[in-house]
């Protein structure tokens, strides 16, 4: 009896999907991003970039971009663009799909209320049509348009948000920079410890498998009653790791501009500020918490006792909550001006000076601090150069994943770089808690041993603004 042949493993059909003209716009190398899975481009999405590509926004630029990826697409195959085109010709090896372009009219069976010739409907009609041509295969819209989705899924169709700009699905795993040791960490992971001093700080080198789920830079702490111990990781390798002990700003020997912390995480704030070796810092927290208020009182002792850096540098986004009102007169600096009210209240704190030095004494002193404090906007930063510099972004939540890069790009020798904002109060169209700059250098940077990051829990604002931030 001869033997049957074992019958041929079935090949997995990849899904095709379609994507909206907001997708590229967003995300320009969206086009790279679907792995084994092939990509539909209607041809109302070309149209839409190319009336989209004027103007020099960020949505401009990347409409631009593109049309370029798509021109070298395109330019650089042979075959029939009916036929699809390989994805990996631009030295994409993630992307082993294929592109395909609109090449003929379609004809849908759209609701006769909808109007065919609005690019939204008629992108849904590819959808349809495509799908009802290849029953056996997964066709889905992608579309960052949320009214866009729900008309699609309404009439049947397949569609999803693109994540792949998302750092994080649920912000709730995002990195705080701050981990409480267990009861037990000290019976796990210090019978081999190894401690000494040296700068005034206490080091203890651990070894256990706790020490694995450790990162450079991140605070470590127990609540003990009397005697909490809070740390900071120096070192990390494996089964080991080294944690210092830190100063101890909420004392009042050890001010800061006349700050002291008032919590713990605000201690653990002004030892990643007044640490030299960190160049990069990042601080989330609600309002009230003290971001703003800590880095000036940093930068300012940096600045003018310390001499560590020349000036403090401060910028932020300029993206109204409410209505626009419209251009403003004046220089950079005036025109920056209305948007840095969190500066002027922040100083105001820090100017309070003892009642000796008399009104002429707190007017020098308010002088030399602005004089030292330069005020820039952003759209100004390509191909600038810092040196020495203590630079502050505030607002960074509403800035994209590449405006992040262009400004941190910026920093040169003797600069460090903080980042400040609250994922929760983002004012930017089409940035989610997901996908903000600011979730995205959290996420890439932790762990590197010359930046820090810190999310401040507690705010400190008033009684008022505590209760306001919880129940409303």
């Amino acid at each position: 009896m001869t033997p049957r042949k074992p019958a041929a493993a079935k090949q997995p059909v990849t899904k095709l999907f379609i994507l909206d003209t907001n997708v590229l716009m967003h995300d320009p190398t969206s086009l790279f991003r679907f792995e084994e899975h092939d990509v539909y481009l209607p041809m109302f999405v070309l149209e839409e970039l190319d009336n989209g590509k004027k103007g020099m926004s960020e949505v401009a630029r990347n409409a631009r971009q593109a049309s370029r990826f798509l021109d070298a697409i395109v330019s650089e195959t042979a075959s029939d663009i009916s036929q699809g085109i390989p994805l990996n010709t631009q030295g994409n090896k993630a992307a082993t799909g294929r592109l395909f372009l609109q090449t003929q009219f379609i004809e849908h069976e759209l609701p006769a209320s909808l109007q065919h010739s609005k690019a939204d409907n008629a992108i849904l009609g590819v959808l349809m049509h495509l799908q009802k041509k290849q029953p056996e295969r997964a066709v889905i819209l992608v579309s960052k348009d949320i009214n866009m989705r729900i008309k699609a899924r309404a009439l049947g169709l397949s569609a999803q948000d693109y994540f792949n700009d998302k750092v994080l699905e649920d912000t709730d795993l995002l990195y705080t920079g701050v981990r409480e040791l267990s009861a037990d960490f000290w019976d796990r992971n210090g019978k081999d410890m190894k401690s000494g001093t040296q700068g005034g700080y206490t080091f203890y080198q651990l070894k256990g498998p706790d020490c694995r789920d450790l990162l450079i830079n991140q605070f470590v702490y127990q609540e003990n009653g009397d005697s909490p111990f809070y740390a900071v990781v120096t070192a990390q390798d494996g089964n080991t790791a080294t944690l210092r002990t830190l100063t101890d700003y909420t004392h009042s020997k050890n001010a800061i501009w006349g700050i002291t912390a008032r919590n713990r995480e605000q201690n653990f704030v002004l030892n990643q500020l007044m640490n030299p070796e960190i160049d990069f810092v990042t601080l989330l927290g609600q309002a009230g918490t003290g971001k703003t208020l800590l880095t000036l009182a940093a930068g300012l002792m940096q600045v003018l006792e310390d001499k560590v850096y020349s000036e403090i540098i401060m910028t932020r986004v300029t993206v109204p909550v409410g209505e626009d009102i419209g251009f403003l007169p004046g220089t950079e600096e005036e025109k920056m001006t209305p948007w840095m009210g969190a500066l002027d209240d922040n100083l105001d704190v820090l100017n309070k000076s003892d009642e000796e030095s008399g009104e002429w004494g707190r007017a020098a002193t308010r002088d030399l601090i602005r004089s030292r404090i330069k005020i820039k906007s952003l759209n100004f930063m390509r191909g600038r150069t810092f040196i020495n510099k203590y630079l502050i972004i505030d607002e960074a939540q509403n800035l994209t994943p590449k405006q992040m890069k262009t400004l941190i790009t910026r920093a040169g020798p003797g600069t460090k770089v903080v980042c400040m904002g609250n994922i929760a109060q983002i004012d930017t169209p089409y940035l989610t808690e997901g996908s903000s700059g600011l979730t995205y250098v959290v996420d890439r940077f932790k762990g590197w041993g010359h930046s820090g990051h810190i999310t401040l829990q507690r705010g400190e604002r008033s009684r008022l603004a505590d209760h306001a931030a919880e129940v409303l």
